[in-house]
């Protein structure tokens, strides 16, 4: 299955029914009068988020969604049936935006989550409702009101508690991949992850969600590379573990270059806890070792951790870190 982040969908919300326009004919009475009944609402467009997607890949086939227009009035005071609703089912976590891609209409942050997008319009009066003593025979009613139109986008920023970043082949799929079932892409070349992975990690007994974006490189704000695009994704954890690959000649630099795109993002992302790592440790002596580390250090200004997923080294220490972190935001009710 493919990954879809972003949507553009155009919706409708039915019209309303038009009302009747009748007389009562019935034999041996003299004085029928009108009895047009009302018109039936036009159907809603709801948007619900539900478990089980990931992705908003179903939208890549089907743009369109309209609800039913509400059934006519008919004579002796019936009253039209109301239009069918259409609902849009997205994952938690799916934004909405109107068409200009930037006014938020509602966030899907719980599963089970219901909006009304648009109304359906109501059902017209049929000539029942215009009788008075000055006119005892209308012959008109009213028309349906039409229901609302708009095209949307649909924006997907996956729910995880913790948020792997780091360059191109800093070992970020091969962490996910070790400590989770998740089962990325994992391959010696840049830009081996295309789209986001979500792995569920356990340790001690807990569980949480990791979310795995593709490599960020310099200038990855202006477009360079696969850009930037991507995460949004790690908008909403709790904390980021920034991997930084012990093949790195510059450890230091890696790791500011990454720092710099955080900061060129926004998003309150550069406010998160940070857990700096250096990985793939299995590839140096211990003296090449203690210097990367030094480095890096000075650089992050804390003590990074050491580990290397290959050799399922120093994995532990770094899921309880990332643990505590995650525990901590919980209890105190931080959404950061």
């Amino acid at each position: 299955m493919k990954f879809l982040d972003e949507a553009k969908v155009y919706i409708r919300s039915g019209d309303g029914g038009a009302g009747a326009v009748s007389f009562r004919r019935e034999k041996f009475i003299e004085f029928g009068g009108p009895d047009g009944g009302d018109g039936g609402r036009g159907g809603d467009v709801w948007v619900e988020a539900v478990n089980g997607l990931n992705t908003l890949i179903d939208f890549r086939f089907q743009q369109h969604f309209k609800a039913s227009t509400g059934t006519h009035g008919m004579g002796r005071n019936r009253t039209g049936a109301n239009g069918a609703s259409v609902t849009l089912k997205v994952p938690v976590g799916t934004q909405i935006f109107e068409e200009d891609n930037e006014t938020l209409i509602v966030d899907m942050v719980v599963e089970g989550q219901r909006f009304k997008l648009a109304a359906g319009g109501n059902g017209g009066f049929g000539n029942t409702h215009f009788k008075s003593a000055t006119n005892q025979a209308p012959n008109w009613a009213n028309p349906g009101l039409e229901g609302d139109e708009k095209t949307i986008w649909l924006r997907l920023k996956l729910i995880a508690d913790a948020g792997l970043v780091g360059l191109p082949n800093a070992g970020k799929s091969t962490f996910l991949a070790t400590c989770t079932r998740a089962r990325p892409k994992i391959a010696n070349y840049p830009f081996t992850t295309l789209h986001p992975n979500l792995g569920v990690a356990t340790i001690d007994g807990g569980e949480f969600i990791l979310a795995d974006i593709p490599g960020l490189i310099e200038g990855a704000h202006d477009g360079v590379g696969l850009g930037d695009r991507f995460l949004g994704h790690v908008e909403r954890t709790r904390v980021l573990l920034h991997l930084v690959s012990a093949q790195e000649e510059d450890v230091a630099k890696a790791y500011k270059t990454v720092k710099h795109e955080l900061e060129a993002y926004g998003g309150g992302i550069t406010d998160k806890p940070e857990i700096v790592a250096l990985s793939q440790i299995d590839l140096l002596d211990e003296d090449e070792l203690k210097k990367k580390t030094k480095a890096l250090q000075k650089a992050c200004g804390q003590k990074p951790l050491q580990l290397s997923a290959i050799a399922n080294v120093g994995m532990i220490a770094t899921l309880r870190a990332l643990r505590d972190v995650i525990v901590e935001a919980k209890n105190s009710g931080s959404d950061d």
